[in-house]
């Protein structure tokens, strides 16, 4: 069933604001990111990189942290004061949510937790600021990615996630259903004005599909595709370039050396006004997620990265979409 939107919520969120990730290989990952991709290096020492857009003043949008094993490590939302931060504590000790507060490089207050479907999350208050290098043209490489828009999780039980992120104030733009229901197979939230900072989709669960950036054009796109093929990662480009019918984006997924995945994407229509109600799209609609083309592979709808230490669940709705195997007749 469809949410309920709390506009009056116990902190506020403001957007999608960083991942990190556990890589195997960190001057390998480094040199994708940076090279392949086109995003700028903060800083970097033996054990971790700190990585951003062109257009970010933040610290970091992306860290990268070895490890024997490739795993999504948390995924990061801004809030907007360190009373927020504090508001979060209170509001989670009094719903029985594990929470703690951390300490870590070029981040003020800084509090973790999992929410009820698995999902591991940071909350930020602030970060140490940078140069942005949006007028650096010539310093553009590759899509020249401006800055992260948001994530997209799967998980065992939508409703459940929805109707958690929703109560700390996120607004359905967008949702993915079971034909002629409101069963939810995928919700789009956002709370920063477009269409999405957090989307989940139905699936095994919890596991990190993907983290997304913004990019100035679709040519940049295109450019990102033709670097991604000459530096040997022409393989790992994992669908498109494609328009989604969901939020409208033109797009590029590309999976790195460890298998995470990141897309590239024109940015979205606005959704702020308070009228405004949620576009449904039915899970058989092939145009919600491929406005025009073939769909996506059984590749791209069913692997992603796993949180540390989290079983993955099978998902309580058993509806699935058709994949590019199943357009082809491929079994």
């Amino acid at each position: 069933m469809l949410p309920t939107w709390n506009q009056n919520p116990p902190f506020t969120l403001t957007r999608a604001s960083h991942v990190r990730l556990a890589v195997t290989d960190l001057s390998a990952s480094r040199d994708f990111y940076r090279d392949t991709v086109g995003l700028v290096v903060t800083e970097e020492a033996d054990d971790v990189v700190y990585l951003r857009g062109l257009e970010e003043s933040a610290h970091h949008s992306l860290v990268l942290e070895r490890a024997e094993t490739a795993q999504a490590l948390q995924i990061g939302l801004r809030v907007r004061t360190d009373d927020d931060i504090v508001a979060a504590e209170k509001h989670f000790a009094a719903h029985g949510i594990e929470h703690e507060r951390v300490e870590l490089p070029h981040q003020g207050p800084t509090l973790r937790f999992r929410d009820p479907v698995g999902t591991h999350m940071e909350l930020t208050s602030s970060m140490s600021l940078v140069e942005r290098k949006m007028q650096n043209f010539d310093e553009f490489v590759a899509g020249a990615p401006q800055r992260i828009d948001h994530y997209q999780c799967v998980t065992y039980d939508v409703q459940a996630a929805t109707d958690f992120w929703t109560g700390l104030g996120m607004r359905m733009s967008e949702y993915t259903a079971k034909d002629d229901t409101d069963e939810l197979w995928g919700t789009w939230m956002e709370v920063k004005g477009n269409t999405h900072d957090l989307v989940f989709t139905n699936g095994r669960g919890p596991r990190l599909h993907h983290f997304a950036y913004t990019v100035p054009d679709v040519s940049s796109l295109m450019r990102a595709a033709d670097v991604a093929g000459a530096t040997g990662f022409g393989e790992e480009i994992d669908r498109g370039p494609g328009r989604h019918g969901i939020s409208n984006a033109v797009f590029l997924y590309l999976r790195d050396p460890d298998q995470h995945r990141i897309e590239l994407f024109t940015t979205h229509y606005q959704f702020i006004d308070l009228e405004e109600q949620p576009i449904r799209w039915d899970i058989s609609n092939r145009r919600r997620a491929q406005l025009w083309g073939m769909p996506a592979s059984r590749r791209w709808f069913f692997e992603a990265s796993e949180f540390p230490g989290e079983n993955v669940r099978e998902p309580l709705l058993t509806a699935t979409p058709d994949t590019l195997e199943d357009f082809l007749g491929v079994h």
